[in-house]
């Protein structure tokens, strides 16, 4: 292997058709795009469009070198070099939210581990209109190829802020207004008989330990999803999932407000 190779082998890629073509919609910077040999043009077409648009370099190469390159992610026969991703910063997410108009919806990932829930995470938070993601610079997944791929390329889209302490993110986040609602099974409130209409930040807690002490003291109130099988638990991607999307049905008006308890009474369990 000469030193070139080993060298962008080391460099950051993102592989797979419609990662590819989400990161070249995005407008994120890209050095230069493979495509295999064998690949169909059609299948390749719009990618190679753009790229064309963009001035961006293709190379036909053999799907060995894109096997090398992606590192065991699946490829597609596509894979770009792209440059670092650039996280955001926490208030760029809530300036996101200010410039649409609407009350803040942020998750803040508790040490999320595994880069394919991470990927399914970002995914969903760019179907239900997350204003941002914030992640903890340690002991949680990155944004990679992995991630990317797993997103469908939603990771080009979606605000991600990796912050050092999530503790004191979740103050500042306060300070700014935003209410904090933890997943946690142990919770007494059902996430259904919640009031989520009010600037929010969901809490999804690591895949085995769920949320660390200090972080799940910090939350405003917490919520669980009924459990009424013999297991207890979801994946977290899951879960954030159904979480986000109860916080769509009640942003869209289709819950009533009857009968709910106040913020303040959730608040104070």
């Amino acid at each position: 292997m000469t030193e070139q190779e080993k060298q962008e082998i080391q460099e950051e890629w993102i592989a797979g058709k419609h990662p590819v073509l989400e990161a070249l919609r995005s407008g994120r910077e890209i050095n230069k795009i493979l495509i295999a040999e064998q690949a169909q043009k059609n299948a390749v077409l719009p990618i190679m469009t753009e790229a064309k648009k963009l001035g961006i370099v293709v190379q036909n190469v053999d799907k060995r070198k894109l096997d090398q390159v992606a590192g065991g992610v699946q490829h597609q026969g596509v894979v770009a070099q792209v440059a670092a991703y650039r996280y955001a910063e926490v208030d760029e997410l809530l300036a996101y939210a200010r410039s649409k108009g609407e009350e803040p919806l942020i998750l803040l990932l508790d040490e999320i581990e595994d880069p394919h829930n991470l990927g399914s995470i970002l995914r969903t938070a760019e179907c239900t209109g997350v204003h941002g993601v914030i992640i903890p610079k340690r002991r949680s997944a990155s944004l990679n190829a992995t991630v990317s791929k797993t997103s469908a390329g939603a990771a080009e889209h979606v605000l991600v802020a990796r912050v050092t302490n999530m503790a004191q993110t979740i103050d500042r986040l306060k300070e700014e207004g935003v209410w904090i609602a933890g997943a946690d099974v142990a919770a007494k409130g059902d996430v259904y008989q919640a009031d989520f209409n009010m600037p929010l930040g969901l809490v999804i807690g690591n895949e085995s330990k769920g949320m660390g002490r200090l972080i799940r003291e910090k939350c405003d109130f917490l919520v669980k999803l009924p459990m009424l099988g013999k297991l207890n638990s979801l994946n977290a991607s899951v879960a954030a999932g159904v979480l986000m999307y109860e916080v769509v049905r009640q942003r869209l008006g289709r819950n009533g407000s009857q009968g709910k308890p106040s913020k303040e009474a959730v608040r104070s369990e």
